[in-house]
């Protein structure tokens, strides 16, 4: 089973960050990013990838310069990253050889979900990518499709809601401290007077539980932290 290799080549700091957090959150360990074409460039000429993210604007050559010259050293995917949204634009980059045109702004785990989907379909079982469908009684999360359901119905959760939830789902039954919470989901220092976890908690609660102040999933114990609860029950909470 492989690994697969993604490249970045986006030269605003902010979004190439944001595509490298999420997808290490959803197991993709093996990212480069380049600022330039031209760097961008040359990782393809030194190094073997599956899928690039290929900004159109960028400094010097623009991505629509570059596709047709990274088509003839890699066949990795290429997926356009880009503020353009015409017709035209988009027919422009699938000319040139894109596989996917992704206009901005974006949901950032949408992306990583199209990346997965697009990678299964190519490399198939070759591909090591954590396509697990967690579910615990009503409720039911996709990593594949990054999708939410209670009761069979879909719950749209803001992006770092879900990650919670995707942490608490692949650490059932386990104690976790606010602290221990915040370092580990949001990969910060935790300061001791932050209520960003707390937050995140009510707000996931008013999503997937039947009744938020007697939740079934995610229960507090207290004075230590919280717990994602598998089986289905009253528990105590605050």
């Amino acid at each position: 089973m492989k690994e697969p290799r993604l490249l970045i080549v986006e030269d605003e700091q902010a979004i190439s960050h944001m595509l490298v957090t999420i997808l290490k959150k959803e197991n993709f360990s093996y990212i480069d990013t380049a600022d330039t074409a031209e760097e961008g460039l040359a990782l393809c000429k030194a190094k073997s990838y599956d899928l690039i993210l290929l900004d159109v604007m960028l400094p010097g050559r623009s991505g629509l310069e570059i596709c047709p010259l990274i088509r003839e050293i890699s066949d990795a995917s290429i997926f356009f990253l880009t503020a353009r949204n015409t017709d035209l634009d988009k027919l422009s980059g699938f000319a040139v050889g894109a596989d996917d045109y992704i206009t901005k702004p974006f949901n950032p785990l949408e992306v990583a979900a199209r990346i997965k989907a697009h990678l299964r379909r190519r490399l198939g079982n070759t591909l090591k990518i954590d396509e697990s469908i967690f579910e615990y009684g009503q409720l039911t999360v996709n990593t594949t499709s990054a999708t939410v359901k209670v009761d069979g119905q879909p719950v749209e959760l803001a992006a770092q809601v879900y990650q919670l939830l995707l942490f608490f789902c692949r650490h059932p039954n386990q104690l976790f401290s606010k602290s221990q919470l915040y370092e580990k989901v949001w990969r910060e220092e935790f300061l001791g007077e932050d209520n960003t976890v707390m937050v995140h908690i009510r707000k996931l609660r008013e999503k997937i539980e039947k009744n938020p102040s007697t939740p079934n999933f995610i229960i507090t114990v207290r004075g230590l932290g919280y717990k994602f609860v598998s089986d289905e029950g009253n528990h105590e909470s605050t």
